[in-house]
């Protein structure tokens, strides 16, 4: 494959690029897979708090790839937010698993609950109907562990393919209160296996999960459910340390090839018949910026200055309790569990005198990050004082031996706005030479007020389970990673940047497959929203190539 012509070039290899790569090569096409990061192995992932968390091992450091972060009457900053991971997999290959669904009223919220003043609501251009199917498939595929029949704010046409993960005892706790206040928890959906899956060993269920990459592949990565099954096919093949900064198009518009630097940094060139860019939503937008020409002199797919805009970063919220381990409660539980693994979404669907009234979210109940540094530093700082001496080892002592701390992590919708967006930085360059992206970080007051209004939810419930004076350790504020937008599809080629298959208006062989293409959030991570649609999108590029509405490079 190497120096010659590919069916398809997929820029990327996460959660938007990977399923494509795996059903491109099963269907038989020769498909290149373009990685900016390394390619890691289970044999690299050992837990090192500094490195996996605190440096460059999946993130880039921000003096040599940096983002620029704009926020209103602030300075140009440089930042690490906006990157997920560098590498193989991408951000799956650390994340901590949450596999939610949206909701059909996400697809529909111009239409179900109205207009937002100052924000750029959009019905999606698809059915729930069309996207459903392509969860099941996502879900089945990677391998996803819960019990979906528990939540009753979702109808699911088949059981999740694993049962939930072991729990701590926290979870038969929260059930037993939530129940008697009325709500409805039930076993997160995570990507992770509860039992062996597709040749992957089931979890060893340790505590330092989210951030670290998976030693035995029972995390559902796009490296080990997918990445890996496409190698496997023969037709496809991952070139990592691939820094993309262009995509050639002809004077139609059409693409014909993608340049590229090499690991030592020389410039490369691979003709193809489809080029797929799923780099995450503030990376894709920045290549299709970089990406001018004859036919597309702002930008591939810019014609409209729509690229970059309505840049949307999910709603985080987070609160903890403190319970004594001396409660009676506590003392029966099984420690060594890791996860809680519950969630509550009775509040997705904010209600007014009986009416559908404003877009919620979910909150998500766990143990303490099991970084031990992180946690110290935590303590250290609780309350807004810092500790240090006789006072700081009294902490932590009490933190470790005396007190159990169970925390709520919100996830809340974030509303487009047409003034967030990405541009490229004219100043700041990268290793390479180029213009980094900047992004312009903006909330809408609705955002911030929902925000708000689900920890005070979840404030209310740490409280019935007995703990004393529970807090609030961010308010409505915004995640750096949960990344949506930048290139919305929809069918108005002025408003929109990509038609209903993802391919961009102008271009007619470029699909987007990373959350570019969300017109919203919705109010949960949207990992598996970006798998299945990636599932459907590839589907679209297998059946326009059966049409002959692709033509292949190497077959003339």
């Amino acid at each position: 494959m190497r120096g010659g012509a590919v069916d398809a070039v997929v820029i990327g290899s996460g959660a938007g690029g990977a399923p494509v790569a795996l059903t491109l090569a099963r269907a038989g096409w020769r498909v290149l897979v373009l990685e900016k990061g390394p390619a890691y192995d289970q044999r690299d992932f050992v837990y090192d708090e500094i490195r996996s968390a605190r440096r460059d091992f999946f993130v880039p450091a921000a003096a040599s790839e940096p983002h620029v972060a704009l926020t209103p009457g602030g300075e140009p900053e440089k930042t690490t937010d906006g990157w997920t991971a560098n590498c193989v997999g991408g951000g799956t290959v650390h994340f901590s698993g949450f596999t939610y669904r949206l909701h059909p009223i996400d697809l529909e919220q111009r239409s179900r609950l109205g207009a937002v003043a100052g924000a750029e609501v959009a019905d999606w251009p698809i059915a729930w109907s069309e996207l459903e199917p392509y969860y099941e498939r996502a879900e089945y595929l990677i391998g996803v562990s819960g019990d979906a029949a528990r939540n009753p704010f979702e109808t699911f046409r088949r059981p999740l393919p694993l049962p939930p993960l072991a729990e701590h005892g926290f979870a038969g706790l929260l059930d037993e209160t939530c129940a008697r206040l009325g709500l409805h928890s039930y076993p997160t959906a995570r990507a992770i296996l509860s039992r062996p899956w597709s040749g992957r060993a089931s979890c060893r269920r340790k505590p330092m999960c989210g951030s670290y990459g998976c030693e035995t592949g029972a995390k559902s990565s796009a490296l080990a459910a997918l990445i890996t099954p496409a190698l496997i096919t023969g037709n496809c093949q991952v070139r990592p340390l691939s820094m993309v900064h262009a995509i050639e198009t002809d004077e139609s518009g059409a693409a014909r090839a993608v340049r590229y630097r090499d690991p030592e940094g020389r410039e490369q060139r691979v003709s193809t018949a489809v080029v797929v860019v799923a780099c995450s939503a503030i990376e894709t937008a920045r290549l299709l910026l970089l990406s001018r020409s004859k036919a597309h002199p702002e930008g591939l797919g810019n014609q409209h200055d729509q690229v970059g805009r309505h840049l949307m970063f999910t709603g985080a919220g987070a609160a903890e309790v403190e319970l004594d381990r001396g409660d009676p409660r506590l003392q029966a539980m099984d420690w060594r569990e890791p996860f809680v693994n519950r969630s509550l979404q009775d509040y997705y669907l904010l209600q007014r005198d009986g009416r559908p009234w404003r877009k919620g979210g979910t909150i998500c109940f766990m143990l303490p990050h099991g970084n031990p540094i992180f946690r110290a530093e935590q303590v250290a700082t609780a309350g807004g004082r810092l500790r240090w001496g006789a006072a700081l080892k009294d902490a932590l002592r009490h933190h470790y031996r005396q007190a159990r701390v169970l925390e709520l992590e919100v996830f809340s919708e974030a509303l487009p706005l047409a003034a967030s967006r990405v541009t490229l930085d004219p100043t700041v360059k990268d290793r390479w030479g180029l213009p980094v992206a900047r992004f312009l970080r903006l909330q809408h007051p609705q955002d911030r007020e929902v925000g708000g209004l689900l920890v005070d939810r979840g404030l209310e419930l740490l409280r019935a389970l007995g703990g004393e004076s529970p807090v609030a350790t961010r308010r409505a504020g915004q995640t750096p990673w949960l990344q949506a937008g930048t290139c919305r599809f929809g069918s108005d080629p002025r408003q929109s940047v990509l038609d209903r298959d993802c391919r961009v208006h102008s271009a007619p062989n470029v699909f987007v497959t990373d959350g570019s293409f969300m017109p919203s959030s919705g109010g949960v991570p949207n990992t598996l929203t970006i798998e299945a649609n990636a599932l459907r999108v590839a589907d679209r590029i297998v059946a326009l190539g059966r049409q002959q509405a692709l033509q292949s490079p190497r077959r003339g």
